[in-house]
């Protein structure tokens, strides 16, 4: 009798228009919420696919939680979804970390904010807008940073990697070179093959220091061998 009943009921749930409505929004705010992550999944960036999928989800669910159960109970309808912003929030910070004298996360705590807010506005049935937004961060993330970096508006910490006869020998060549484009080297570290020395380092600048640096470098007839080991992933 007990599973007669429990079956009925889920039978009308599901034959209600409310609930079709409800797992439509849902699944949309998981696939918005997922194509996003793949773009962070991709550029290898703590928040990923999981953790944009499930953001998204859950802020459209607990949107239509917000709204249904204030209709049931007689409550406010944002009193729920209200509670989202400070949430996203306190994830958000999480994922911002000082490093190497800079601070990083930051584009991704903007993307779990921006991502939270596509899964309300999924949840509360605003579809093109939230599907419109999904666009619009797609193109900021994709095109965004290669403009930075054409147009040399971004800072790079860029890694290298030098061979020499000693330690002392390159660092004090690494610097002539670096002194007239007023830059240290940052994050030293040095170990000796038996054959030669290698030495790595950063150096902050934009795109195209970093490749008149490596020419420099490359041209240099104390170092043995200058090779660039790409930059350090920030945001």
């Amino acid at each position: 009798m007990n599973w007669q009943r429990i079956v009925d009921l889920l039978y009308r749930e599901m034959a209600s228009g409310i609930v079709a409505t409800s797992l439509a929004r849902l699944v949309l705010a998981a696939v918005l919420g997922g194509v996003i992550g793949l773009e962070r999944e991709l550029r290898h960036r703590p928040a990923g696919l999981r953790t944009n999928m499930f953001i998204c989800f859950g802020a459209a669910l607990f949107t239509i939680l917000s709204d249904a159960l204030a209709v049931k109970y007689l409550g406010d309808h944002t009193r729920i979804s209200a509670q989202i912003i400070p949430g996203i929030g306190f994830i958000g910070a999480g994922s911002i970390i000082h490093t190497r004298g800079l601070t990083t996360g930051l584009t991704t705590a903007s993307t779990l904010f921006v991502v939270a807010s596509v899964g309300m506005a999924t949840g509360g049935g605003l579809y093109l807008t939230a599907i419109f937004a999904t666009g619009l961060v797609l193109a900021a993330l994709f095109s965004l940073g290669h403009l930075e970096l054409t147009f040399n508006l971004k800072t790079l910490l860029t890694s290298y990697e030098v061979t020499g006869g000693s330690v002392e020998e390159i660092t004090q060549e690494v610097n002539r070179i670096l002194e007239g484009r007023h830059r240290m080297m940052q994050n030293v570290l040095s170990g000796n093959t038996g054959q030669h020395v290698r030495l790595q380092f950063d150096v902050s600048g934009c795109n195209r220091d970093q490749k008149e640096l490596l020419r420099e470098l490359q041209a240099s007839s104390v170092l043995g061998s200058a090779t660039s080991l790409g930059p350090v992933e920030l945001e």
